[in-house]
């Protein structure tokens, strides 16, 4: 967990998104949501997916063409594991991920000081809230671009129930080292009923 998780005594709250018994924050990325990303956003060279869990965002970005490592600090039966993002980031041509949510702001430092090219992260829209954040990270190195998802992803703990719908808005945010200022774009909609089996 990152240090900035408790800011001003305070505590972030989870959104319903709780830890399970293998490890913090284990919710596998509905494959719509990074097909949303790859569509919209073009990528050269590799790709490291540096919280892949079990592969879900790593199956789809693959999809690209382009070499992709997948790593994860806990054994979710896919990819490299043991590797801590955090504490031994390597470099990669791109990086793209669904970070743990209570080390966000974590990965996106890390993220920042390894992609050679672009860094996206699935975060809460919220993201872009906040004092800390603002000070270490919005005026310091601010996205290139913010895609917002009008449709809401639902995230569901591994092996869940699917009922309901996420009532929490998301977008991925993307650090592009050949891009300048920062461009809010909203992401067209259809892609969760054309992906509906991995809703």
């Amino acid at each position: 967990m990152d240090a900035s998780y408790h800011l001003n005594g305070g505590f972030k709250p989870t959104v319903k998104r709780f830890a399970d018994l293998d490890g913090p924050d284990f919710f596998p990325t509905p494959p719509w949501a990074t097909y949303a990303l790859i569509d919209n956003e073009s990528f050269s060279g590799d790709i490291w997916e540096s919280a892949c869990g079990d592969g879900s965002m790593s199956k789809v970005l693959e999809e690209t063409g382009r070499p992709v490592r997948s790593s994860d600090l806990y054994d979710r039966g896919f990819g490299e594991v043991g590797i801590d993002f955090l504490d031994r980031p390597k470099r990669a041509a791109n990086i793209v991920t669904n970070p743990p949510y209570n080390a966000a702001e974590g990965f996106v430092k890390a993220g920042l000081a390894t992609a050679d090219r672009k860094f996206a992260l699935l975060l809460r829209l919220a993201f872009l809230e906040g004092a800390n954040r603002q000070r270490s990270i919005f005026s310091v190195a601010p996205p290139s671009r913010v895609w917002v998802f009008s449709e809401r992803i639902t995230f569901y703990p591994a092996n869940a129930k699917r009922k309901g719908s996420g009532t929490t808005a998301y977008a991925w945010f993307v650090w592009d080292k050949d891009a300048s200022g920062t461009e809010l774009k909203w992401l067209p909609l259809g892609y969760k009923a054309r992906y509906a089996s991995g809703t």
